[in-house]
């Protein structure tokens, strides 16, 4: 996403959240964001597209952060877990997205509707896959069951907490608190082979295949790419040249690229780039330790 399309999305989603979906018009978007009306449909095909553009940009960011935890860590690590739930959390929270799931909640129109279904079937493809590493291939059958549960003990426990308590969220006791619960659930489960769904509805399998961004001659052309986009970002080309230094050697030292993955990461975070960046870490990660 270049610069320009980032900066009307941002004042856009200001917008949204200030004066509210409904009350905010394109015309409003364009006052503030000193574009035109060509230029604003040259980026999006509606208001409608605009917002679902700012929402899926957030779940890109969530997914690259989500990959770039599990970079040199074990699937079944239950702390990376726990920080995997917390991100899309910290997310919604630094973004300031309720009010706008809330809008598309409250709205009759079938596109954002359509849209936020996709958007939460997706998450709990996610969520089934991961509950089946932690709890290993036998948990297949249970994974979609347990996924449901946990998103609603989430969303009831926040509601109650926020609602109640009128105090911010400990987070990572709420994570640690609804995963101990799930232990019970999954086990049990499994041990009674009892399922409620199961495969009878269909998860969209949005995880994508790495094996054709995972070969040398990509990630370097990749790299080489991404170099090109940085200008004036130093660190980052520094990071991009050690980088295309292991990869090319014959014997990557695993441990230390893991750690400047990490911090090569950490470099684009909150910027256009950072999607990207964490993508291109994960990539690297998978390459090094094949």
């Amino acid at each position: 996403m270049n610069e320009r399309k980032h900066r009307v999305l941002l004042i856009a989603q200001r917008l949204f959240i200030k004066k509210g979906f409904a009350a905010t018009s394109v015309q409003d978007i364009l006052d503030e964001s000193h574009i035109s009306k060509g230029t604003f449909y040259n980026y999006f095909s509606s208001k409608n597209e605009c917002l679902m553009t700012i929402l899926s940009h957030a779940q890109e960011m969530t997914d690259a952060r989500r990959k770039e935890l599990m970079i040199g860590k074990d699937p079944a690590d239950r702390e990376i877990f726990a920080k995997q739930i917390a991100v899309w959390m910290e997310i919604n929270r630094e973004h300031q997205l309720v009010p706008l799931f809330e809008a598309i909640f409250h709205s009759k129109d079938p596109e954002l509707r359509d849209f936020i279904k996709k958007h939460h079937m997706e998450e709990l493809s996610w969520l089934s896959r991961r509950l089946v590493d932690l709890y290993g291939r036998e948990a297949e059958p249970y994974a979609l069951d347990g996924a449901i549960m946990v998103v609603g003990m989430f969303k009831h426990f926040i509601n109650v907490w926020v609602s109640s308590l009128k105090e911010e969220i400990n987070l990572f006791q709420l994570i640690n608190f609804i995963l101990c619960r799930t232990d019970s659930i999954m086990l049990n489960m499994i041990q009674t082979k009892d399922k409620l769904l199961g495969d009878r509805i269909y998860l969209p399998d949005n995880e994508v295949s790495y094996d054709d961004f995972c070969t040398k001659e990509k990630i370097l052309e990749r790299l080489s790419f991404f170099s090109d986009s940085l200008e004036e970002e130093q660190k980052g080309k520094q990071y991009v040249d050690f980088l295309i230094d292991e990869i090319q050697s014959d014997h990557p030292r695993v441990h230390l690229t893991e750690t400047v993955l990490k911090a090569f990461g950490g470099v684009f975070t909150s910027t256009p780039l950072e999607i990207e960046a964490k993508e291109l870490a994960f990539s690297i990660s998978n390459f090094i330790s094949a």
